[in-house]
Order: structure tokens, then C-alpha cells, then sequence
């Protein structure tokens, strides 16, 4: 993936963070302002994301956006808004980081 690809998908990433955080003050007080704010930011990360899918694939792509915003989403909902996971949910969070890790390196190690 080129410099400019990992930019895009750290874009995308930070579009898709500050998504999540207005659809969550949005579920805390709802507004039609925090709902079209929260459409905006999720349409933005979606069409950097078709970008990322025509220059890099659909697999690559999306496994490694969405083992990203599994990460920094839990970050900000830990950090910022005080939720927890309890152990089977941070089990399953940890297979899933997991799984895309294996999806996303798989055919790059298949030709070693």
C-alpha cells in the first residue's frame, strides 16, 4: 500500500471516528442536527473508502479499515464515554483483530 493509500485510510479512519462519536450524542440527545451531521461524516469515510476499494481491492481495502475503526472505535468509546467490555467481549474483539490481521496478510504470506 502506497503513502497515499495509508493517508486515505487514516482519513477515512478519523471520518469514520468522529461518525461514531456524533451518532453516539445522537443516541444520548437526538437531534435531526447530530443525524444529518452523523449521515455527512459517514458518507465522506464511504466514498474515501470506494476510492481505497479501486486502488487497492475490496479485501485489502476493508479488512484493514475495519480492524482500525474496531480498535479506535473501542478506544474512543473506553476513553471518552466511560463504557467497558467485559471478558468475552474483549475475547471477541481480540479474534476479531485477529481475523482480519489473517485475511489482510494471507496472500502475502502464502508467497513466502
Amino acid at each position: 500500500m502506497s503513502f497515499w493509500g495509508l493517508a486515505q485510510l487514516g482519513i477515512s479512519t478519523v471520518i469514520f471516528l468522529l461518525a461514531a462519536t456524533a451518532a453516539k450524542q445522537w443516541g444520548m440527545a437526538p437531534s435531526l442536527a447530530k443525524l444529518l451531521l452523523t449521515l455527512a461524516l459517514y458518507s465522506a469515510g464511504n466514498l474515501i473508502m470506494l476510492r481505497l476499494v479501486r486502488e487497492f481491492g475490496m479485501s485489502v481495502s476493508f479488512s484493514l479499515s475495519a480492524v482500525i475503526q474496531l480498535v479506535a472505535v473501542n478506544v474512543v468509546a473506553i476513553a471518552f464515554f466511560g463504557e467497558r467490555l467485559n471478558a468475552l467481549q474483549a475475547i471477541g474483539m481480540v479474534l476479531a483483530i485477529a481475523a482480519v490481521a489473517l485475511i489482510t496478510l494471507g496472500p502475502y504470506m502464502q508467497r513466502l
